[in-house]
């Protein structure tokens, strides 16, 4: 398995960024979002480092290898939470996130299939099944900061340093983080997991 890539980026393709790791090339497919903003994630020593998700497509008589890329593990855990929806594998999957994942989100949760069907390769079935099965599970993604996204480590820590450290990835300011998760819990005490908070942080901000 290979959890993540740190190298050049010496090509790029449709949909796809060639990298250079010690002199071994590695193709590593990439959907718009990600694409539009890779430039900006390189690093002082010139490298990228991108999070991946490792897919073996097996034919009758053989298997081709294939690595997807995001810019954090945020976004590729909401990759794989959209290639959960039945008939969408990852290559498709890759092809239709060419918006960012925060709108995407906020229209799976909004159940705004008029947007979903913009995506390519998506129609309006395959937008009722992307609601039916995701809306209400992504709510945390709509408050990813797709202009600004920095590739950190999510730290293990308690329910409510969980959530600070996941609204600090998506580059809240941490006292701005703290205001939002203190007004969450004022308003909803019984709230129980990280996944409940955010939840919560991000209705709030639909609301404002």
């Amino acid at each position: 398995m290979i959890a993540r890539i740190r190298g050049n980026i010496v090509e790029k393709k449709e949909n796809a960024v060639v990298i250079n790791v010690s002199g071994i090339f590695y193709e590593v497919m990439v959907p718009c979002s990600v694409m539009e903003r890779i430039d900006g994630m390189v690093d002082a020593e010139g490298l990228v480092t991108l999070s991946t998700y490792y897919y073996l497509q097996m034919n009758p008589s053989s298997g081709t290898a294939h690595l997807f890329g995001f810019l954090n593990e945020l976004e590729k855990d909401f990759f794989l939470q959209f290639i959960s929806v039945s008939g969408i594998g990852p290559k498709a999957a890759i092809r239709a996130l060419d918006r960012s994942i925060a709108d995407i989100a906020r229209a799976i949760d909004q159940g705004d299939a008029a947007f979903l069907k913009t995506l390519p390769g998506i129609g309006q079935q395959k937008a009722k099944d992307i609601i039916a099965k995701l809306q209400g599970k992504v709510s945390r993604f709509g408050l990813i900061k797709d202009h600004a996204l920095k590739a950190q480590a999510t730290a293990a820590v308690p329910f409510r340093d969980e959530a600070l450290a996941v609204l600090v990835q998506l580059q809240y300011k941490k006292a701005e983080a703290e205001e939002m998760i203190d007004k969450a819990l004022s308003r909803q005490p019984t709230l129980a997991t990280v996944e409940e908070l955010l939840n919560e942080i991000y209705k709030q901000k639909v609301m404002a």
